[in-house]
């Protein structure tokens, strides 16, 4: 009777190493990502792929942090990179991608990313590779030249979204006169530089626009055509109320109805429908005024870091599925943004998205790399035209030829210590 009692307890014993064993090899893989998105429609986003990813066995363990539109991110990145602890997926976009890549701190995707030259667009392609091999996952791109506008206001008093500067000054009188501010605008340097950036490509073209922020021509900054795009941000911010707001306090006050218009990056239209909002019923967008043939673009990114490679087979996994059609749409209509992909159908999208995904589509001169949100130039270079601008916005005793004499001097002096 006793033998029989330990075989029956032996084969127990058994038993349940055997289904530990089992459930240790189907345990889901997990991967550290450090990121910028804690508004409400980003941890939308991320929980759409924490949830999406569970399918497939992989745990994404969030490692969020606020604040700076990523500068805070970026300070721990360096921290943790230096520690010798990286994390395994980090949000790094723009130009920055390369430089990252450039300290061999990235892993190459090349395995999994063969197919990437044909699925995505040209210049998302471009993005993510860095000497021959891919670094970096393209999640889904924004337009930042949206205007977005009350359409339950535009409706009550029978306006349509300006296309041009001249109909937005006749807008912004009978919304005055209504009494309704016209635009809410922050004064904080980034959402100044927002602004900015889609004034200078409605006041000239990609091309000139190329010339000040990409290739950073110290007497492209004396141009008149830059003098006007200064002055409309002048004109522009007497429309205005402003004030020292975080964007989601613009955003906020947009869904109250405290302001009939707002320029911000489409993100900003995830983030209304989380505030109750419904698009193309309380609001609608359309390109800021003078900008319509362009796409003034920014575009969500991860990395992923070598380590000790041990995790590299989940993390090729991980970025195959996040360029996939059904994480790019889902994805897409979450964030507010549009998928990486030029082989998709996106008639699921909302009519914005659809809209910004054929601008994007369009290629070329049409798309233009914004500076306020990392695509146009480095760090360095970015911080110091947006902190320039935003004095400028901020000073009504500034006159436009001496902001211009600033930013010439100033950017010719950047140049001759890059050499």
């Amino acid at each position: 009777m006793f033998e029989s009692k330990v075989k029956i307890v032996c084969r127990l014993c058994l038993s349940c190493f055997l289904l530990w064993i089992m459930a240790s090899l189907h345990a889901a893989e997990s991967l550290d990502v450090l990121h910028w998105w804690t508004s409400k429609s980003e941890r939308n986003a991320v929980d759409f792929l924490r949830r999406q990813l569970a399918e497939e066995d992989i745990e994404w363990r969030d490692a969020a942090i606020p604040g700076g539109a990523g500068s805070g991110a970026m300070k721990v990145l360096k921290s943790r990179v230096l520690a010798g602890k990286p994390p395994a997926v980090a949000q790094l976009i723009g130009p920055a991608i390369n430089e990252w890549a450039d300290l061999g701190l990235i892993l190459e995707l090349d395995a999994a990313t063969a197919k990437w030259p044909k699925q995505l667009f040209p210049t998302i392609w471009q993005l993510v590779e860095h000497r021959q091999h891919s670094v970096a996952v393209p999640l889904g791109i924004h337009r930042i030249n949206t205007l977005l506008y009350n359409k339950k206001i535009f409706d009550r008093l029978g306006l349509k979204p300006p296309r041009d500067f001249n109909d937005f000054k006749r807008v912004a009188l009978e919304l005055r006169a209504a009494g309704i501010h016209p635009l809410l605008q922050s004064s904080e340097a980034w959402q100044v530089a927002t602004l900015f950036e889609t004034l200078v490509l409605a006041e000239a073209d990609s091309a000139f626009y190329r010339q000040l922020f990409v290739d950073r021509q110290a007497e492209a900054y004396l141009d008149p055509r830059l003098a006007k795009a200064l002055r409309r941000l002048r004109q522009l911010k007497s429309y205005s109320k402003s004030a020292d707001l975080p964007w989601l306090d613009v955003a906020k006050q947009f869904a109250s109805g405290q302001a009939a218009m707002v320029v911000m990056g489409d993100w900003m239209k995830a983030e209304l429908i989380t505030q109750g909002m419904h698009i193309d019923v309380d609001f609608a967008c359309s390109p800021v005024p003078g900008t319509s043939e362009y796409h003034l673009y920014s575009v969500d990114t991860m990395v992923m870091f070598a380590g000790d490679y041990s995790q590299q087979s989940t993390q090729e996994k991980l970025a195959q599925w996040l360029v996939s059609p059904k994480v790019q749409l889902g994805y897409s209509r979450v964030k507010g943004a549009v998928p990486v992909r030029r082989d998709i159908d996106v008639s699921s999208l909302d009519r914005c998205g659809i809209d910004s995904w054929q601008s994007f589509a369009r290629g070329g001169k049409y798309q233009v790399p914004s500076l306020a949100h990392r695509m146009a130039a480095d760090e360095g270079f970015k911080d110091a035209i947006v902190a320039k601008i935003q004095q400028f916005y901020l000073n009504d005793a500034m006159t436009v030829a001496e902001v211009q004499q600033q930013l010439s001097s100033m950017v010719r002096a950047l140049k001759e210590q890059e050499q």
